[in-house]
């Protein structure tokens, strides 16, 4: 049964760039929304849904797939309230920054059905801005879209077939690898640079207060580390507690380094942290 009506409960930036994207690539089919109402009316009016639910019992019904985009925790809480009242034949995904918690709650849910009710995904596109008003149809245009398949899952027919393709049309480029080392790729790669920003961000709002012209002064370096900073704490914060001990690895090691440079400002072995440093845009990017 083809794709004829999608269920996205979370209508923020990410869900709702998911519903303008597949419009823009032309799904042909009912996108509906599932949120607070008044993000429900943002959602309608941005053409993002077209039709919205507070409740998630409702908003799942007669949906083929169901896609939850909120942050990772209300991830988890929603897999146990939508999977019993999911549609028969209807795929369930989602979108967290985190996977080893969300594929363990279905394992949990649907048992020994899961591979065939349940895949975890994610998306490694965003903004710093958060809700449906910054919404984007190209968000996803050449980011890798991480599902991370539950043991024996076959993706190669089905409704695990006619999302993937959909997710290649939004323009993403697929990549598969398990919860666990989803989770440590990311502390590193997304979760580490966030405290990274957070951590400079509040650091220069100490030193030098709030209303020092930091930004214009500090050049484009300064702009482009601190981005990030404005991120919603609403969604690191279930990004913390759930991926806690890689993001805790991560920032140790990161601490030494720091540590090391610090201890080493006059010494060639500055010299040489550069020269380490500088490996990082040598290697060849892997194809996802």
């Amino acid at each position: 049964m083809p794709i004829r009506q999608i269920t996205i409960i979370g209508t923020g930036l990410i869900g709702g760039s998911l519903a303008l994207a597949l419009k823009k690539h032309k799904f042909a089919g009912r996108i509906v929304g599932c949120d607070r109402e008044a993000t429900l009316e943002r959602a309608r009016n941005r053409g993002a849904i077209d039709v919205g639910f507070s409740d998630p019992g409702d908003a799942v019904r007669g949906s083929q797939l169901v896609v939850l985009a909120t942050p990772v925790l209300a991830i988890v809480d929603l897999i146990e309230r939508v999977g019993p009242v999911l549609p028969a034949n209807a795929l369930l995904t989602d979108v967290g920054s985190t996977k080893a918690a969300v594929a363990e709650r279905a394992l949990k849910i649907f048992g020994k059905a899961a591979g065939k009710r349940f895949l975890a995904g994610h998306p490694m596109a965003g903004k710093e801005l958060s809700g449906v008003d910054y919404a984007d149809a190209d968000l996803f245009q050449k980011a890798v879209w991480f599902l991370t398949p539950l043991p024996e899952q076959n993706l190669n027919e089905g409704l695990f077939a006619e999302f993937a393709g959909w997710i290649d049309q939004i323009g993403a480029r697929i990549a598969m690898l398990p919860p666990n080392e989803h989770d440590r790729l990311c502390a590193w790669i997304s979760h580490l640079p966030q405290m990274i920003s957070t951590a400079l961000a509040a650091t220069l709002v100490e030193e030098f207060g709030e209303e020092a012209p930091l930004l214009p002064a500090g050049g484009r370096a300064l702009q482009e580390m601190t981005r990030i900073s404005a991120s919603p704490y609403s969604m690191w914060r279930d990004v913390a507690i759930s991926n806690k001990k890689n993001l805790e690895d991560a920032l140790w090691k990161l601490e030494q380094r720091l540590a090391h440079i610090r201890e080493n400002l006059g010494t060639r072995q500055l010299a040489e942290e550069f020269e380490l440093a500088h490996q990082l845009r040598k290697i060849p990017a892997k194809k996802a």
